[in-house]
């Protein structure tokens, strides 16, 4: 009966282990983030309310910080360039901005405001739109929003909305983490 009892007791032990290390700490998903972004890319593209010209060029900015909207970071850099090589491919004229005072930001509001500045490039290149983005760091994941705003109302256009695991790599990314 003794042996019964503590081999029961162990059995029982053994159960309860196994399924308290269902918690223990999982690294974050692997991800081809350049995959995931032209894939966010193509979505963006089909969720556009109204045509873009073949003829008339779109302008790039670097996706900023939501948390610090006048910051970019390598991964704001990143995700700019492979949504507008996404377009250049599908046969758009697109222009790289890469400076950040072309961009006026209203803090409070925690959304992008095209300023003047914008504008008069838009006009000096006739761009028809702005592909343009936020991120937002979480505990486990990278929240990215992106769209594309028609520069002659300053109206959204297209919007995409998506998440990647807050790996190593895009943690290094928006300067999380050393390598």
């Amino acid at each position: 009966m003794n042996k019964l009892f503590i081999g029961l007791l162990a059995a029982t032990s053994l159960f309860i282990t196994a399924c308290s290390n269902t918690s223990e700490y999982r690294p974050p998903k692997q991800v081809n983030v350049i995959a995931e972004l032209k894939e966010a890319r193509a979505e963006l593209h089909g969720n556009l309310i109204s045509r873009l010209s073949a003829t008339k060029p779109i302008i790039a900015a670097s996706f900023a910080n939501i948390d610090n909207l006048s910051m970019s970071s390598t991964f704001g850099r990143m995700a700019a360039e492979v949504m507008a090589a996404g377009f250049t491919n599908g046969g758009y004229q697109v222009i790289e901005v890469k400076m950040r005072d072309s961009l006026f930001i209203k803090q409070k509001a925690g959304e992008f405001i095209l300023s003047r500045k914008l504008q008069d490039i838009s006009k000096e290149h006739d761009a028809q739109a702005v592909l343009l983005g936020t991120y937002a760091i979480g505990g486990s994941n990278l929240y990215i929003s992106a769209r594309i705003v028609r520069t002659r109302d300053n109206v959204v256009i297209a919007s995409h909305d998506f998440s990647l695991p807050l790996n190593r790599d895009i943690k290094h990314m928006i300067g999380r983490q050393k390598r």
